[in-house]
C-alpha cells in the first residue's frame, strides 16, 4: 500500500496516535516506556516515572544517554499549575585552564578522551526532580533499571546499529570493552545484554542518595580514573556540583505559548525561528513546498548565527535572551531574507549588551514531564571508570578556545548545550510536551513540529512522521563560521520538482540517512480528559498509555 492510499490522505507513511485516560509515556525504547507505565500504575507520578524511564534508557540505549551525561527537564506541576525548568548540566574542571589548551597546541577541544569531560549532572538532576515533585521512594523508582541491568534485556534494532558503530573506535579506552561488549563485540539486535556494574552503581545510589555519586565511592572512582587518563575532572569538581531550577522562556506562535529553557542550551533558537516564521503565511505555502522549505531554512540560518555568538553559560555572561526572542527583533531579522535567494551567510544580530534521548510522561493528576538526557557524541567521551557501568560525557568539546567568545572555555563553566526539552501551553493550560533528539537538529525539529501542527493542521503523530528538513553548516558556538550557505539535508518524501526549485534559489541539497532526530510527544485534550501520545519511526520508541 502506498503512503497516498492510507486513510490519513497524507503523502507520507504515518499511523494513529495512542490515546489513553489515566497516563501516557513516550520514550525511544519500548521497554523503558513500559517501565514508566508500571511506575504510574503502581502509584507513582509522572516525575517518578520519568526518572525510572531515564535510568532504564541509560542501560538500554547507552548510544545516546546515561548517568555519565547531563539532563534538562520542563515539568508542568498540576498542583501549582505552573511550569518549572531544570538545568542539570555540569561544569568544566576547575583545575583545567584555557592556557593549558593554548600551551599544548590545541586549536579545538578534542572530541574524546579525558579533556572534553565535564561533571555529569544527570544523577543530581534525578534527585532534584524527586525532591521537588516525586512521590515514590527512589529505591522503587530505580529498581526496574537495576533488575534489567542484572537480568539482561534484548537489544533493539536501531540501538544495536549505533552500538556497532561505536565499539570499534571506543574500544581503545580502558574498561570500555569490558563494560559495553559481549566477547569484545557490540551486542546485535535481539541479543541479551547485561550490565552488572551499572546494576551495582544504581543500587548504591538508590540506597545512599545522590551524595554517593558526587561525594562517595562513585565520585572517588571517577576522579581516580580521569587522573589516570591524564585528565582534570576531580573529586572536588564532583562534590561541588549542583543543578539549577530556571524559569522557562517562551514566545507566542499564533496563539500557542511555546516554552524552552534559557541558555546554556539552544532552546532560544527554536523560539527565534518561530518568531521569524510567524511573519509569513506559512499555511498557504503548503507543507513540503519550495517556498516553505526556503523560508524555514533562511529563518534557521538567522537564528543560528545568534546561537553561535550569544548562547553560553549565563553565570559567565550577560545574555540578551529577552531581546533575542522579542517580536521586534524577529521583524528586523526577517527583512534580511530574500524570497528567491539562499544567503551564503548572515551576520549575527547586534544587540545592546545588558545522539541523546528524549522522553515524556503524563499522569492522571495532570503532571507532565518533558525530559532530555545525553552523553553527547552518542556514547560519550569513551572514558569508562572501572566497575561503574557507564561512560562519561564529552560536552566540554563544545567550548570555544577563542578568548573573546562568550562560550570560551573557563574553569567551572557550563558548556554550550544542544539538548533541549520543549513544552506548549494554550491559554495558560498544559497542551503538549515534546522533544526532538539530535544535536543541532533539535531547535529545527522543535520549530517544524510546531509548524506542522499549527500551520499544516497535522495531528500529533503525523507532525513527527512528516519528512523533515535539516540545515547544516551554520556558524557554531565553538567558533567556526558559515561562509558558503551551508547544506540543506532533505528526508525522502520531498518532491523532485521542489528540489529543483530550491536548487534554483541557491540551496545545496543532500539526501541523508539518519540525522533528522527522534520525536516523542504527549498532548492533553482537556475537553475529553485524555492524553494523546506519539513516537515516530526514526527510533525504536513507543508511546503507550492506560
Amino acid at each position: 500500500m502506498c503512503a497516498q492510499d492510507r486513510i490519513t490522505g497524507k503523502t507520507f507513511a504515518t499511523r494513529s496516535e495512542v490515546i489513553a485516560k489515566h497516563g501516557m509515556a513516550a520514550t525511544s525504547q519500548p521497554l523503558a516506556t513500559q517501565v514508566a507505565l508500571d511506575i504510574l500504575k503502581n502509584g507513582g507520578n509522572a516525575i517518578d516515572a520519568a526518572i525510572a524511564a531515564n535510568a532504564t534508557l541509560g542501560l538500554m540505549e547507552p548510544t545516546g544517554n546515561g548517568m555519565g551525561g547531563d539532563i534538562f527537564a520542563i515539568i508542568w506541576d498540576a498542583k501549582t499549575q505552573k511550569l518549572y525548568g531544570l538545568n542539570g548540566s555540569g561544569r568544566s574542571p576547575k583545575s583545567l585552564t584555557l592556557d593549558y589548551f593554548k600551551e599544548n597546541g590545541y586549536e579545538k577541544i578534542p572530541s574524546h578522551g579525558p579533556l572534553p569531560v565535564s561533571v555529569p549532572g544527570c544523577v543530581d538532576g534525578w534527585f532534584e526532580m524527586h525532591k521537588k515533585f516525586g512521590s515514590m521512594e527512589m529505591t522503587e523508582i530505580l529498581q526496574p533499571a537495576i533488575d534489567y541491568a542484572r537480568e539482561g534485556f534484548p537489544v533493539s534494532e536501531l540501538i544495536a546499529y549505533y552500538w556497532g558503530h561505536s565499539v570499534p573506535f571506543l574500544s581503545q579506552f580502558p574498561n570500555f570493552k569490558e563494560t559495553f561488549t559481549i566477547d569484545g563485540k557490540a551486542p546485535k539486535k535481539g541479543e541479551i545484554f547485561k550490565n552488572p556494574y551499572l546494576a551495582n552503581t544504581l543500587e548504591k545510589i538508590a540506597k545512599n542518595g545522590r551524595d554517593e555519586f558526587y561525594k562517595g565511592s562513585i565520585a572517588k572512582e571517577i576522579a581516580r580514573y580521569i587522573k589516570e587518563q591524564g585528565g582534570f575532572l576531580s573529586y572536588e569538581d564532583l562534590a561541588s556540583h549542583k543543578s539549577e531550577w530556571v524559569e522557562p522562556i517562551s514566545t507566542n506562535y499564533r496563539g500557542y505559548d511555546v516554552w524552552e529553557l534559557p541558555p546554556n542550551g539552544q532552546g532560544t533558537a527554536a523560539l527565534q525561528i518561530l518568531n521569524i516564521l510567524e511573519g509569513y503565511d506559512i499555511a498557504s505555502m503548503g507543507f513540503g513546498s519550495a517556498d516553505y522549505i526556503h523560508t524555514f531554512t533562511e529563518a534557521k540560518k538567522l537564528a543560528f548565527e545568534d546561537r553561535a555568538k550569544y548562547y553560553s553559560d549565563p553565570d559567565f555572561n550577560d545574555i540578551p535572551v529577552d531581546k533575542l526572542i522579542s517580536k521586534n527583533y524577529a521583524n528586523d531579522r526577517r527583512k534580511l531574507i530574500h524570497p528567491d535567494r539562499a544567503a551564503k551567510n548572515y551576520p549575527a544580530g547586534e544587540l545592546e549588551q545588558g545522539n541523546t534521548i528524549y522522553l515524556t510522561v503524563a499522569d492522571q493528576e495532570g503532571n507532565m514531564v518533558s525530559l532530555i538526557q545525553s552523553n553527547y557524541r552518542g556514547m560519550g567521551s569513551g572514558m569508562t571508570p572501572k566497575g561503574l557501568g557507564f561512560i562519561l560525557q564529552d560536552r566540554g568539546e563544545l567550548f570555544s578556545l577563542d578568548k573573546n567568545h562568550m562560550n570560551c572555555y573557563e574553569p567551572g563553566k557550563r558548556p554550550f548545550h544542544t539538548i533541549i526539552p520543549a513544552f506548549i501551553t494554550k491559554d495558560g493550560k498544559p497542551y503538549m510536551s515534546f522533544g526532538v533528539m539530535g544535536g543541532s537538529m533539535q531547535p529545527q525539529g522543535h520549530a517544524q513540529i510546531v509548524v506542522n501542527m499549527i500551520d499544516f493542521n497535522m495531528n500529533l503523530q503525523e507532525a513527527g512522521d512528516a519528512p523533515r528538513i535539516r540545515h547544516g553548516g551554520s556558524s557554531q558556538p565553538t567558533g567556526e563560521k558559515m561562509t558558503d550557505g551551508g547544506t540543506l539535508h532533505l528526508e525522502a518524501g520531498i518532491d523532485y520538482e521542489v528540489i529543483r526549485e530550491l536548487t534554483k534559489k541557491g540551496h545545496k541539497i543532500i539526501f541523508d540517512v539518519g540525522g533528522y532526530g527522534g520525536y516523542q510527544a504527549i498532548m492533553y485534550d482537556e475537553k475529553n480528559g485524555v492524553f494523546y501520545g506519539a513516537s515516530e519511526s526514526r527510533k525504536d520508541g513507543q508511546a503507550a498509555g492506560y
